[in-house]
């Protein structure tokens, strides 16, 4: 018997039970993985907050784990190889990750990078294969400058780290007296900034007359998308993955996990997202560790905005 947090109706995180549940065993190319951490997103949440069409209760929460494999069923190939009895691996794309032991598709198991704990692996491939998908969407190439809003949060940081490899010059907006996210986005490459009022000439002025090729906007705010515009040439080279209908009315990019084309290119990222980390390009700063049936408060504390870093779950 294992335990899993899931939502039984659409609702608030307080609705959550922490519930007893059996685990099948692995069948045909699937595995079995004992968690030994759940990353927490604000999708978490935000997928059950609401009614869906179509959407089917309960529902096991968490997209993302670290772990070792427990079981595994024939002809079960990982995504990165074979598995054996005892491999730290990770998940993404799974339901249920908030939870002691999942099975789950083989296809979606990779093998742990030596160079992360758990607390770090379990937030990696979320994060770091939407990063991607921002950075593949805008063509965004070395010697290019860009800018991004939310700098100094998770989506941010994994932008930072994969434009640093790739030799793109990264303006990168924080809190007007976030010192410490300021200092984040400088450690991982990029120009700090600061948003509200005369944010326009801030970037200009940190652009030291190169053209802003491109904008990532992790943050939705009206300021954000209104700054690129003005600064980006092409619309189709500015991307949000948190306004929709200013994408819409504006005309430019929307990215979101739940969409076919950007499911199909983040499952295609995660070796590459995995590969930066195990050379130790890409970096995931944790903020925080919460036992996983403090899980309904660690939702809370994400949720409530400027975390600091990544936040997991320990069984």
């Amino acid at each position: 018997m294992a335990k899993q947090w899931r939502a039984h109706e659409a609702g608030p995180v307080e609705d959550w039970t922490f519930d007893d549940v059996d685990v099948p065993a692995p069948g045909p190319g699937e595995v079995t993985i004992r968690v030994r951490a759940a990353g927490i997103n604000p999708a978490d949440a935000k997928r059950v907050a609401s009614a869906r069409p179509g959407a089917e209760f309960p529902v096991a929460i968490g997209y993302e784990l670290s772990g070792e494999i427990a079981a595994i069923g024939p002809d079960a190939i990982g995504g990165s190889g074979p598995l054996r009895i005892g491999d730290e691996v990770v998940a993404f794309r799974v339901q249920g990750a908030y939870g002691t032991e999942l099975t789950v598709p083989a296809r979606d198991v990779f093998a742990k990078p030596a160079t992360l704990s758990h607390a770090e692996a379990t937030n990696l491939l979320l994060a770091g294969t939407t990063a991607a998908e921002m950075i593949q969407v805008t063509r965004a190439t070395a010697g290019e400058t860009v800018l991004l809003h939310a700098a100094s949060g998770a989506v941010g940081v994994s932008l930072l780290q994969q434009a640093r490899v790739l030799g793109i010059r990264v303006i990168g907006t924080v809190g007007p007296d976030a010192e410490e996210s300021a200092e984040r986005v400088r450690r991982f490459g990029g120009i700090p900034v600061a948003y509200g009022e005369g944010l326009q000439a801030r970037v200009v002025e940190a652009a030291a007359g190169e053209p802003v090729a491109a904008a990532w906007d992790a943050v939705g705010t009206d300021e954000a998308i209104d700054v690129s515009l003005a600064l980006v040439a092409e619309r189709d080279r500015i991307v949000t993955i948190v306004a929709p209908q200013r994408a819409e009315s504006d005309g430019i990019l929307w990215i979101a996990g739940a969409r076919p084309e950007s499911a199909r290119f983040r499952d295609i990222a995660r070796a590459h997202v995995l590969e930066l980390a195990a050379s130790g390009d890409l970096e995931v700063p944790v903020a925080r560790t919460f036992a996983l049936a403090d899980a309904r408060e660690a939702v809370r504390f994400v949720m409530q905005g400027h975390p600091g870093g990544k936040v997991a779950l320990l069984p």
